[in-house]
């Protein structure tokens, strides 16, 4: 709060007081629709959008990462909330929501933010593309003016429903959609700084009312009139028995609220040259999330257009979300009454073009062109949002992704057997130096280039295993290339040494850095190998194989120091001095 007071009350100038304002009050005039129309998409009244606009919108700028972020709810949250509304009911969101929070809150506090930005891509324009697609066609009812038909938490049946009631399609309902949808539209390319949604709302209500009344379905015909306050604080009943089946709805709230307000706070930091604090971020989440369904809110997250708007108004500081939510709780207080008259064919539009604006389009179809792994974890997570769960989708994705790592990554290690290359005056040991011809039965020299990890581990192991049939009495790794190495490739070690001592040889390590020293020594496997075995560079580590094996003068195991080895065949004597 010092920061806060600081950075905020103490230098806040009356100019920065008028930008911020100004752009407060244009996010407001957009976040008012988008609200309501969320909220109805997402099964409850449209009343508790505003509520979350308020509400989250405020404490979100206060206590939030970035300065310029705008909460509240979203369109990312639609098929997760109707799914949780349509299976467990109004109450029971509150309490996912509720728990969601919390969270929120301890992911921010433990320091979890950055793992978060960890998501692959194509798993978060999967989603985002399918959330779009659900949205989209959820609005196709209101748009024809189907109403009301069931709801459902999959996306197939929602579809047949439409399917089923097209026979009760009304023309005046797509005459008032196609009309705001135009005005939405046109109004951006003729006045730019006026919201599309706001006039588009008002002309297609007004001429609703005034020549289809009672012909159109209406937000008031529908949820009944919207109240001019703000709900009384009310917790809700926790008990464990309530709790227990809200945990992995309440999961998937907070991880999706998580990933959508830092893709949000890193948009706003590369538009204003700012810079984030993401696990601050996911605190004042937190806090919205659980302060927001005490007043009957629904979850929020941050907004990326409505955060890109507030900063292309001229936002300076975090007060100009704070204007927004003082805004829209004015507008209610004020027109309630009056957003009882909008049609729901109106809001269709408004949604619809949301849905077609955070599909993220160009992504999609470039990394479907790419025709790689990366094209695969986005069709799956894409297909799996819309016919199953968010929650599927994304945890299918990430296996993908994992397993789609772990093969790149594989790939990335490099077993290679070598010998010293006497033609350059550092003798430096090179592959290409090992031939049918040219070899050496009593000294093996490996070079391991690359991450020994779950992926890569076996390649490694068979690799070395299938040379030392061959009996030779020193084994030489030269790792100082081994970036790193998990409990896997610990294992795989661990079976080459433990094969290698019961066949009577020695297993000498070159280049390990300290932290794989400290690995190695925590796994027990240090001292298996022997302190005495484990060198810094490859020539000291040469010189102790050499003197442990059966010809001590033989040319070809004094690698650094002797010319070229010539054997006649492998496990036959070699040529001697």
């Amino acid at each position: 709060m010092n920061r806060f007071y600081e950075n905020i009350i103490k230098n806040y100038s009356f100019s920065d007081l008028k930008k911020d304002l100004i752009s407060g009050l244009t996010v407001g005039m957009i976040a008012i629709p988008l609200a309501m129309a969320f909220a109805t998409a997402s099964g409850v009244r449209p009343e508790y959008g505003l509520y979350t606009a308020i509400i989250a919108g405020i404490l979100i700028s206060l206590f939030g990462g970035s300065k310029f972020q705008i909460g509240g709810p979203t369109g990312a949250f639609v098929p997760v909330l109707l799914g949780i509304v349509t299976i467990y009911g109004y109450e029971n969101l509150l309490i996912a929501g509720l728990l969601a929070g919390f969270m929120l809150l301890f992911m921010g506090l433990f320091k979890l933010g950055s793992l978060i930005k960890f998501m692959p891509r194509p798993v978060t324009v999967g989603f985002t593309a399918g959330i779009a697609v659900i949205i989209f066609t959820g609005q196709i009812a209101n748009f024809l003016g189907i109403t009301p038909i069931e709801q459902h938490s999959r996306f197939i049946l929602n579809i047949r429903e439409i399917w089923n009631h097209l026979h009760l399609t009304q023309v005046s309902s797509i005459f008032i959609a196609s009309l705001c949808m135009a005005i939405i539209l046109l109004t951006p390319k003729l006045f730019p700084k006026i919201p599309g949604a706001i006039v588009g709302l008002i002309v297609s209500t007004v001429i609703a009312t005034v020549f289809f009344t009672d012909q159109v379905p209406t937000i008031g015909s529908v949820f009944g009139s919207i109240p001019s306050s703000l709900p009384e604080f009310q917790f809700p009943e926790l008990t464990w028995e309530r709790i227990q089946p809200m945990l992995v709805p309440a999961l998937t709230i907070a991880a999706l609220g998580g990933i959508e307000s830092l893709l949000s706070a890193v948009v706003a930091d590369g538009m204003a040259g700012s810079k984030h604090d993401s696990n601050r971020e996911l605190v004042g989440q937190g806090i919205a999330n659980i302060v927001t369904p005490l007043f009957g809110g629904i979850a929020a997250t941050g907004a990326i257009a409505r955060t890109a708007t507030n900063i292309k108004t001229g936002a300076v500081t975090r007060m100009s979300g704070v204007f927004h939510g003082v805004f829209v709780l004015s507008t209610l207080l004020l027109f309630a009454p009056y957003a009882s008259l909008i049609p729901l064919a109106s809001m269709a539009p408004v949604l619809m073009i949301v849905a077609w604006n955070m599909s993220d389009r160009r992504h999609f179809a470039h990394l479907l062109k790419m025709k790689t792994g990366d094209s695969l974890i986005l069709v799956a997570t894409f297909l799996l949002t819309v016919f199953t769960t968010i929650t599927t989708a994304v945890m299918t994705g990430l296996v993908l992704a994992l397993i789609m790592f772990a093969r790149r990554m594989s790939n990335l290690l490099v077993v290679s057997k070598v010998l010293p290359d006497h033609s350059h005056a550092n003798e430096p040991v090179e592959s290409y130096m090992v031939d049918a011809t040219r070899n050496c039965p009593q000294i093996e020299i490996y070079t391991i280039e690359g991450p020994l990890f779950f992926g890569a581990a076996q390649v490694f192991e068979q690799r070395v295993m299938d040379s030392i049939h061959y009996r030779p009495k020193a084994l030489l790794l030269r790792m100082s290339k081994v970036p790193f190495m998990d409990t896997t490739g610990i294992a795989n070690l661990s079976n080459v040494v433990s094969h290698f001592n019961k066949q009577g040889g020695t297993i000498i390590l070159s280049g390990i850095s300290p932290k794989l020293k400290e690995i190695l020594k925590s796994s027990n496997l240090y001292d298996d190998i022997g302190e005495e075995n484990i060198f810094e560079h490859t020539g000291q580590a040469l010189d102790h194989a050499i003197s442990i094996i059966d010809h001590p003068k033989c040319i070809g195991c004094k690698q650094f120091a002797f010319h070229e080895c010539h054997q006649l065949s492998a496990g036959k004597k070699l040529i001697t001095e």
